[in-house]
């Protein structure tokens, strides 16, 4: 049988492992430089962590994990013979494989509340998955690489984020990255000047697929879901929102007037808008979208979606958004965060796309010790671990096979020296060291050979 892994996995070559590393490593510099500190928590968490944080569509997305040993035996027969699997799972399945990092994020502030000075930036780069549907840029099993704020409800965060985005994608040379914003409160404050406060998941659902299915669906969605045509002709405006920033705010702060809570989201969204544009970005865009929707579940205020440059055909690479009472969800009132989330997986097929990434040199020996024997081994052995000792990256071929073999293994991993050791070199208690680059030859002692690849 032929061996394979499972849909929306993937193997990584030494190649695309030394990618993926230079754009963990640049997303990480720019944490660290912005106050951040790194956590990490459990692949998996206990099922009452997740289940019910992110929605249904989120809940049919979590990966459950069976309980160990004979998971059927303390399960409900009757259950089992009606096929309830929804009342099933609870009985065969106490832990799931977290879903994202900021729920685990949560659990983990709560937890550790006694040992963490707030405000608290934390950062995390790790593993999540989700039962979705493999696509080009979605998989089952992808990396997250999220930086959060929890304790202050400072808008001066908003704008941190946004100028970190900027930071990460101009350093990975991605410029001309849109980053969209919207608030939570202005889409609340839709709903009720159009009387669909009730339906306001609805009517954001349906709003933020008005760039992939365009207005005529959007607005049959909106119809099918009970939302009057007279209401759908008040947010007509919405489907056309072409200005600058500054006048699409103002449109917004017309439309809103008559809303308390619809018009303080204008305002949090003017100050972030204009205290960037002051500052100024150095490759970015920062453009409002007010068809943004995403994580309704638990922002509360700004959210945020970052889109790849033009011509470039892939989901969002990044998002986030304030959160005001996530950590509520676990007993813990009143603590506000707010956080952005890179698509590790997402920016590396665009970096590929656009012939973005640099040559990157995969770990190697920077000398190779030819195999002619056991004593000569033996002789090399001691040389290589006095070179290890001092920071020098040495290896021996394994086995003393012909020299032709030995050299074109040197050749094709690139190895800058070979060592040849025979019966001549152990006599004088010397070294003929090769260049592979110059071809030239050289015998020396054991400290000359140290001081000559140091």
């Amino acid at each position: 049988m032929k061996p394979s892994i499972p849909k929306g996995t993937r193997d990584f070559s030494p190649t695309e492992v030394a990618n993926r590393t230079y754009i963990i490593n640049t997303i990480k510099t720019a944490f660290e430089t912005f106050g951040f500190q790194p956590i990490e928590t459990p692949s998996f968490e206990n099922s009452d962590t997740l289940m019910g944080k992110y929605g249904d569509e989120g809940d049919r997305l979590i990966f459950k994990i069976l309980n160990s040993g004979d998971f059927l035996a303390k399960s409900d027969d009757k259950l089992i013979q009606e096929k309830d699997s929804l009342k099933l799972t609870s009985q065969i399945s106490e832990k799931a494989l977290r879903y994202d990092l900021t729920v685990p994020f949560a659990r983990y502030v709560v937890q550790h509340q006694n040992e963490i000075t707030f405000p608290f930036k934390r950062y995390q780069i790790q593993p999540v998955w989700r039962a979705d549907r493999p696509q080009k840029g979605r998989f089952r099993e992808f990396y997250q690489c999220d930086a959060d704020v929890v304790g202050s409800q400072s808008l001066w965060q908003e704008v941190e984020f946004i100028q970190l985005y900027d930071t990460v994608f101009t350093k990975l040379g991605l410029s001309e990255t849109t980053i969209k914003i919207n608030n939570r409160k202005i889409l609340s404050g839709i709903a009720e000047v159009i009387g669909a406060q009730d339906k306001l998941i609805d009517f954001t659902v349906a709003l933020d697929k008005l760039d992939k299915i365009g207005q005529q669906k959007v607005q049959e969605e909106m119809l099918s879901k009970g939302i009057t045509e007279e209401a759908i002709e008040k947010v007509q405006p919405l489907f056309s929102f072409n200005g600058t920033n500054s006048e699409n705010l103002d449109a917004l702060a017309l439309m809103l007037a008559t809303s308390e809570e619809g018009t303080k989201g204008v305002e949090e969204l003017r100050f972030v808008i204009n205290t960037v544009t002051n500052l100024g970005l150095q490759s970015a865009n920062l453009e409002v979208d007010v068809t943004l929707a995403r994580g309704l579940n638990y922002y509360t205020g700004a959210i945020f979606e970052v889109a790849a440059p033009k011509g470039v055909k892939m989901g969002s690479i990044g998002g986030g958004g304030r959160y005001d009472d996530l950590t509520g969800i676990f007993g813990m009132k009143d603590v506000s965060g707010v956080g952005i989330s890179f698509g590790l997986d997402r920016i590396y097929l665009v970096l590929e796309e656009l012939g973005l990434f640099k040559s990157v040199d995969l770990p190697k020996p920077k000398v190779l010790f030819v195999n002619f024997g056991e004593k000569e081994a033996l002789y090399c052995m001691k040389a290589i671990s006095q070179l290890r000792a001092k920071g020098i990256k040495s290896e021996l071929f394994p086995d003393a096979a012909k020299m032709k073999k030995q050299m074109n293994y040197a050749n094709k991993r690139e190895i800058e020296f070979v060592v040849i050791v025979g019966s001549q070199e152990i006599e004088k208690e010397v070294y003929t060291l090769k260049n592979m680059i110059s071809g030239e030859q050289t015998k020396c002692s054991l400290s000359e050979l140290i001081n000559e690849l140091h």
